[in-house]
């Protein structure tokens, strides 16, 4: 019951951000008659109701209300079988771009020793498409392999997994098959967990020195650990420094180092990490004379990445299928990216057809 209380209230998040960009305590209190609405339609005696911010988006407004002849006539969305899907729609070019994006959380003690490690994955659709579609998504997940009698050692078990409202889950529970009418534009399909042990995908090595409590050098030696045939974009590794440093200089085999103070880290850039390369970083700061008695306690060094068309967990999407009653052909995309750090992914897609 909490977990789902939970949910409700990060729905309405959602929700209100969508439609003041930013949710603080000012921000409602100068929207109070909006969001007073706002939950009057999402939750009935207690229950959800309308969470598509796309549906309440076109019947309530920011704007002051306009009286009008007639009683007010609910959108097309909300009597609609399929509320999230409009009728009528119509595209000249008949596409769907889907992304599946991971993200690695690892935190990998001093020894090297990875202590925690686990991967959050979504499935994200822009869904270009003219009429009523249905769309039918295969994975290589684990138990619909076990039903099949497939090959395991290439399958993937999914935990965590939350689908969008259009997701027929009932056909899932049967046969695992991920079978919907999709929203129309951006939306995310469905998002799931994975625990499992990872190695870092770019290892990390620091020796800090202190020279007569004046100056202090850091070298820091990246290493990725992945395949050469892929390549990690805009690498940002922050490595953490004494408050107290001044006067940096720095020496890198590869990108650009700074010193950002608001952080309290030396940032190190890489645009380009091709995987099986080892990169090096020298900074050098000069340190007050006196030397604090007080001990700082230490900050992990943190790596942010972006990899293209990989994944670490190894998901695939096996097929993606398109399915009209006029049989218009449409073209299915898919991406595939590995990151950390919530970095922007660029737009670079595989047809899947």
């Amino acid at each position: 019951m909490a977990a789902s209380a939970i949910f409700i209230l990060d729905l309405k998040g959602k929700i209100f951000t969508e439609y003041f960009k930013v949710l603080e305590e000012e921000s409602i209190r100068d929207n109070f008659v909006t969001v007073y609405e706002l939950m009057d339609e999402v939750m009935d005696f207690g229950f959800p109701q309308t969470t598509d911010s796309k549906i309440l988006l076109e019947y309530i407004t920011q704007q002051g209300h306009k009286l009008e002849v007639g009683a007010p006539r609910p959108p097309a969305t909300v009597t609609n079988a399929v509320s999230w899907r409009s009728e009528g729609i119509k595209y000249r070019k008949n596409e769907v771009f889907m992304d599946v994006i991971e993200s690695v959380n690892l935190l990998v003690s001093a020894t090297g020793s990875v202590l925690r490690s686990e991967i959050l994955g979504c499935i994200k659709l822009k869904v270009v498409l003219s009429g009523m579609p249905e769309l039918r998504l295969g994975l290589n997940d684990k138990v619909l392999f076990e039903i099949t009698g497939r090959e395991k050692s290439k399958s993937v078990e999914l935990e965590d997994v939350k689908f969008h409202q259009c997701v027929r889950l009932s056909r899932f529970e049967n046969d695992r098959t991920i079978s919907f009418i999709p929203p129309d534009g951006d939306s995310e399909l469905m998002s799931y967990r994975l625990n499992t042990t990872v190695k870092p995908l770019i290892w990390i090595e620091s020796v800090i020195e202190k020279f007569s409590h004046s100056r202090v050098e850091i070298k820091v030696k990246a290493r990725s650990q992945f395949k050469s045939r892929s390549t990690a974009n805009n690498v940002v590794i922050l490595v953490p420094v004494p408050s107290d440093a001044d006067s940096p200089k720095f020496k890198t085999s590869t990108g650009q180092a700074k010193w950002v103070p608001e952080k309290g880290a030396v940032e190190w850039t890489i645009k380009s990490f091709p995987g099986g390369k080892e990169f090096i970083m020298r900074a050098h700061f000069g340190l007050p004379s006196v030397e604090s008695g007080e001990q700082e306690a230490k900050r992990p060094i943190t790596v942010k990445f972006e990899i293209p068309y990989f994944t670490v967990s190894g998901i695939q999407v096996r097929y993606l299928k398109i399915i009209e009653k006029s049989g218009y052909q449409a073209l299915p995309w898919v991406r595939y990216i590995t990151q950390s750090g919530g970095k922007k992914e660029k737009k670079n897609y595989l047809n899947n057809s």
